[in-house]
């Protein structure tokens, strides 16, 4: 039986996708502004990345071992809903550290404030992706989740943004020169909008819990706020690892969010040896990369809505340049100029392509979208002209855009009552965004030079290309089609 999205209930839900989005970017404004002070190397600066992404592995950790030692999943006994709001408040203890941080300009405290922070969003991401997959009819679970991700990325845009403009005191400042000081209000004033949206997670009516066993009493599972799990064959394998989609699909995330936050996070170094670009006017070209991904995710959660496929694809056009305008409409209120951003309507239009011939597959999606940011990040590498590189690199937050929910989507599909332990797992190898940055820092000091270092994103990508085909057809052995899911779903 197909399960309607709660609207109500999901616009709730992504207020954390925009702030994991919001804090994410800005760390991106945070490592130019520390490396120039404190005089760090290209690898010490992305250990900021590292710090904070490293953090959601210790986090899934620590909640693997507490589940175990306390006999029981923790969500599944606290609640879905629940762990979201406990990982709120975590979150904004973090940001106490800020305070400390940009006092004493203590890159200590500054990595330590981004960890805590880190570790409370683990907790939530845990417990988010896959409630978000659940709220509805299990066809549309990754176009869902690719609009909660839509949302993140809006978090993505504004971020550096704002936390550029609290750092250098004005956007439009030509050669400003950063004020560690100023670090502090923007992140204290998010600890504060923390604990006000764990507050109200605590008493909405959001769901509770997943129900990963068929429901024997429909009314029962209603009146506790359970959602039935998106899955159509289920067969126990005793854990979850023994599921090839979820083992293979790990490693999947955890390289995914290696490029996608290496590409981002190195963007600045790029920008300012091989163009000489001040740091306070880097901001729009990392909120453009940001952009990016929201374009992509706001263009494939069209599919959410049930439409007929006339106007899906009417709005697949439209979509993507209704994000573009935001983009313009936020750097333009900050006093940026956007005449450099006119040829990436473009380029956008590679995007909608793959997209329409992804035909909502999320195994499809994976494989077209890895094989286009495997061509951008090579034209990037080759290009002689600096411009060129920085819009082929921003790009890659296009191809980027959709990767996580596809990949989210395979690897916990069949898992039934071992979901939030996958869950759990996925969210583990979220570390491969501090990893594969620092690593691709150190391949711009040691080795190849910051341009090339975007080899390792090439390497990237051909993994994700493989496990999208390893894992489509792992799930057909196991009974589970995607494409049998959607035409059966009516769109």
């Amino acid at each position: 039986m197909q399960q309607k999205t709660k609207w109500s209930q999901f616009g709730t839900l992504v207020t954390v996708f925009f702030f994991w989005g919001f804090v994410a970017a800005s760390n991106d404004i945070l490592i130019p502004v520390f490396k120039g002070k404190l005089n760090l190397s290209n690898a010490q600066a992305q250990m900021i990345s590292l710090a904070f992404y490293v953090a959601y592995t210790v986090g899934a950790i620590i909640y693997y071992f507490v589940s175990k030692a306390s006999g029981g999943d923790i969500l599944n006994r606290i609640g879905y809903k629940n762990g979201i709001a406990l990982g709120l408040v975590i979150s904004a203890v973090g940001t106490l550290l800020f305070y400390p941080a940009a006092m004493s300009a203590s890159f200590a405290f500054l990595i330590s404030g981004l960890f805590v922070i880190g570790l409370g969003y683990s907790l939530q991401q845990t417990a988010a992706n896959p409630l978000a997959i659940a709220m509805g009819d299990p066809a549309s679970g990754a176009q869902r989740l690719s609009m909660a991700g839509g949302i993140n990325n809006f978090g993505t845009t504004i971020g550096p943004l704002i936390v550029s403009f609290a750092i250098f005191g004005s956007a439009t400042a030509k050669g400003a020169i950063a004020d560690i000081s100023s670090v502090k209000a923007p992140y204290l004033i998010l600890g504060v909008v923390f604990i006000a949206i764990a507050a109200i997670f605590k008493f909405s009516s959001l769901p509770n819990k997943i129900n990963n066993e068929p429901a024997s009493d429909a009314s029962a599972a209603a009146s506790e706020h359970i959602l039935d799990e998106p899955v159509t064959k289920f067969v126990d394998r005793g854990t979850p690892l023994k599921y090839p989609q979820l083992a293979l699909g790990m490693l999947g995330i955890f390289i995914y969010v290696g490029v996608e936050v290496s590409t981002a996070s190195n963007l600045p170094s790029f920008m300012t040896e091989k163009l000489h670009t001040p740091t306070d006017q880097i901001a729009p070209y990392v909120s453009l990369y940001w952009a990016s991904l929201m374009i992509g995710r706001w263009t494939a959660s069209v599919g959410a809505f049930g439409l007929n496929k006339t106007t899906e694809k009417i709005l697949s056009f439209i979509m993507p340049y209704l994000a573009f305008g935001i983009f313009l409409l936020v750097n333009a209120i900050a006093g940026h100029d956007i005449t450099p951003f006119k040829i990436y309507p473009l380029i956008i239009v590679a995007m909608i392509i793959g997209d329409l011939l992804s035909k909502g597959n999320p195994a499809r999606q994976l494989l077209i979208f890895s094989l286009m940011g495997i061509t951008a990040l090579l034209i990037g590498m080759i290009s002689t002209n600096g411009m060129i590189s920085v819009y082929a690199f921003t790009s890659v937050g296009l191809f980027c855009s959709t990767l996580w929910p596809c990949i989210f989507t395979l690897a916990t599909a069949g898992l039934g009552k071992h979901t939030s332990e996958g869950s759990n797992f996925l969210i583990m190898m979220i570390m491969g965004g501090g990893i594969i940055s620092t690593l691709q820092g150190l391949l711009a000091d040691k080795v190849v030079g910051i341009q090339f270092s975007y080899v390792i994103g090439v390497l990237c990508f051909a993994y994700l290309a493989f496990y999208a085909v390893r894992a489509k057809a792992s799930l057909q052995s196991q009974g589970i089609d995607f494409d049998a899911l959607r035409a059966s779903g009516g769109h």
